[in-house]
């Protein structure tokens, strides 16, 4: 039988290709300008050559599909990467000093020192009608202190954070939500605390280190966490009880008469408060009067080589 006069083929099929292909040479001869295979049929032939066309196109559909999952897997990795760096510039190192007494972890309520110097601290978690006036009079009388801000009070004032930091007094972590610490779990802790920790980095680029648990509530786990974000868990010695508003005289008194203050001690106020800044002029008096110079936290703690006691007082080592 002849090949249809519509299927031609060239003359000459280049030998080599159809052995590349994986396809039998055959003897063919011309007859007419047409050709006639001698072995095998026809539709035999080009049903061979079209099975192994469509074997080439799936090996090269795999080789592009196999490049494809690479080049989505390197693209993951470098997101991962860029994931966990952005991760890490947001958090400082863990503080590896043990607070541990007994078994327990403790926060530092003072400092043994003897040097004469006390250190004043805020807690900033509600109000904000007082702020301008107390940095106002810290200025006045040169004195800097700590603030510990919570994550709302970033939040609903950051030019406030900002001028804080500008007049050089410390930047403090009081957690994202004022929550007990205590009752909640430990991821939600870390959370607590390193949320504030990145809003304070983005909006003033300062690296907090010192964190005050909400209310004072604290357990084991919450001072090794705090640990591990990179924080020293502070408490105080001497509280000015200003959030019962008794009054600013009542608040000067507290302090200055208060059977822990001496050495190191920490004073707790508030700002937001209702007498806080009416009394904080006479309070900053007699403190210098007594002989205290008032320094913020960071200058009081020792950073590390340091053991606490069982009362919570740091200790230097040796």
């Amino acid at each position: 039988t002849g090949i249809p006069r519509a299927i031609r083929i060239p003359r000459r099929l280049p030998v080599q290709e159809m052995r590349r292909m994986g396809l039998p040479v055959f003897r063919i001869y011309c007859s007419n300008r047409h050709f006639r295979v001698s072995e095998i049929m026809w539709k035999d032939f080009v049903h061979l050559i079209q099975c192994r066309i469509k074997r080439l196109r799936e090996m090269e559909n795999g080789q592009a599909v196999i490049r494809a999952q690479i080049i989505r897997s390197v693209l993951f990795l470098f997101g991962v990467i860029a994931f966990v760096r952005c991760i890490t510039a947001f958090v400082p190192d863990a503080v590896s000093v043990s607070s541990t007494i007994n078994g327990r972890e403790l926060p530092i309520y003072c400092v043994d020192t003897q040097e004469k110097k006390v250190a004043l601290t805020f807690d900033a978690a509600w109000g904000n009608e007082d702020t301008g006036k107390i940095l106002d009079i810290l200025s006045r009388h040169n004195v800097h202190v700590t603030f510990f801000m919570t994550g709302g009070w970033v939040d609903s004032y950051p030019e406030d954070v900002k001028a804080i930091l500008a007049a050089g007094h410390d930047l403090g972590n009081h957690s994202e939500n004022h929550k007990n610490m205590s009752q909640i779990s430990n991821d939600e802790k870390r959370q607590e605390i390193v949320s504030v920790h990145r809003k304070v980095k983005e909006l003033t680029g300062y690296d907090m280190f010192l964190f005050r648990p909400p209310y004072g509530d604290y357990d084991n786990d919450v001072i090794r966490t705090a640990a591990e974000c990179g924080y020293y868990s502070i408490q105080w010695d001497v509280d000015s009880l200003d959030w019962k508003d008794y009054g600013a005289d009542s608040i000067i008194s507290t302090v200055c008469n208060h059977k822990h203050l001496g050495c190191g001690s920490i004073i707790l106020c508030h700002n937001g408060a209702k007498f806080t800044a009416e009394a904080l002029d006479t309070l900053i008096t007699n403190l210098k009067g007594q002989g205290y110079e008032i320094v913020p936290v960071s200058e009081l703690i020792y950073r590390d080589g340091y053991h606490m006691n069982a009362e919570g007082r740091q200790q230097k080592d040796g």
